[in-house]
């Protein structure tokens, strides 16, 4: 039986275990920026021109492509899909993986003859904490359901959600029968735990790292790399320094001790930003203060301009989240 295995960055290490013929990644960050176009996904699932930049072709993130795969990387996505008995699909139970999970349900939801042969790994843990373990006595201790209607109709219908632009779609959806996908309603939660609060403007990352530098943590690399004192599974080690300067360098700042250099030092440049990071003593100010008090409100004195989902969060069109989302 001929096997593909369809799984996050975060499963590189699958292609180690020899459970699959070939494992192909996927390497979006659905929970930063504003997300690709439709047209952009067309030709990323589509045959491979020639014309696209690296990247930005679904072969272009297989694991290791042996040289009998050289003209299959060519095919559109659903046609290289279909030379397999059976696909299984691995994603993990973070908010970037569930992301993932269902923009790729939605897809293949288009292609009935994939249906009967898609499978679906029910993981508890991250991926990454599999790493090295993985192995076709250790896998099957872990349940596998089929794809079925269910699966693709909750899929379809949170991708969907996400991707319109006001997250009340999203927010309706945890009033909705999503046990379809065990692990899609906590990412929600903590997706939604992301927009601004009601009180302080901060999404929950944010209000965190206030937190732990309320109590000592003076450096980035605690901020960034002890996720379990953070306590928040959204954003990667790029996506929290854009956080920590958002926090630092606004026109009121939060968080003192943040290089100031990092204003003119170019965002792909991110040796240089790193160094920034690793020497840089952190604190809170007064007002950091007052707002982990919920005595102020950080976007009432900087500037906001993020996207969660399809959402473009401004300062003059801030959903915020609490108890209950609420309109700008």
């Amino acid at each position: 039986m001929k096997r593909l295995i369809l799984t996050s960055a975060a499963g590189a290490d699958l292609a180690k275990s020899k459970l699959a013929e070939i494992v192909v990644l996927f390497f979006f960050r659905f929970t930063w920026g504003p997300l690709p176009s439709s047209d952009y996904f067309a030709a990323y699932f589509g045959a491979q021109s020639g014309t696209l930049r690296p990247g930005d072709h679904w072969s272009d993130w297989g694991t290791k492509w042996p040289s009998k795969f050289k003209e299959l990387r060519k095919l559109p996505f659903a046609d290289f899909c279909e030379r397999y008995d059976e696909i299984e699909l691995w994603f993990d139970p973070s908010p970037d993986d569930q992301l993932q999970l269902i923009w790729l349900l939605d897809y293949l939801a288009s292609y009935p003859e994939l249906l009967k042969k898609l499978r679906l790994r029910l993981l508890a843990s991250d991926l990454f904490d599999l790493r090295d373990r993985v192995s076709e006595a250790s896998a099957s201790h872990i349940p596998m359901v089929d794809v079925q209607a269910r699966e693709l109709n909750t899929a379809r219908m949170a991708w969907q959600a996400y991707r319109t632009p006001t997250p009340e779609a999203c927010a309706n959806l945890l009033w909705s029968d999503l046990s379809a996908l065990l692990m899609l309603r906590p990412a929600l939660q903590e997706l939604l735990a992301e927009l601004p609060s009601s009180s302080t403007g901060l999404g929950a990352t944010e209000m965190r790292f206030l937190e732990l530098l309320s109590r000592g943590f003076a450096n980035t690399n605690a901020l960034f790399h002890l996720r379990s004192q953070r306590r928040t599974y959204v954003f990667s080690e790029f996506d929290l320094g854009s956080l920590l300067e958002g926090l630092a360098l606004g026109p009121r700042p939060a968080v003192a001790g943040l290089g100031d250099e990092l204003r003119t030092i170019d965002h792909g440049n991110l040796r240089a930003r790193h160094e920034v990071y690793l020497r840089s003593r952190l604190s809170l100010t007064e007002f950091g203060k007052a707002v982990l008090a919920h005595q102020e409100d950080f976007s009432r004195y900087n500037p906001i301009d993020r996207w969660w989902g399809g959402t473009h969060l401004t300062n003059d069109k801030l959903w915020r989240y609490g108890a209950v989302l609420t309109k700008p």
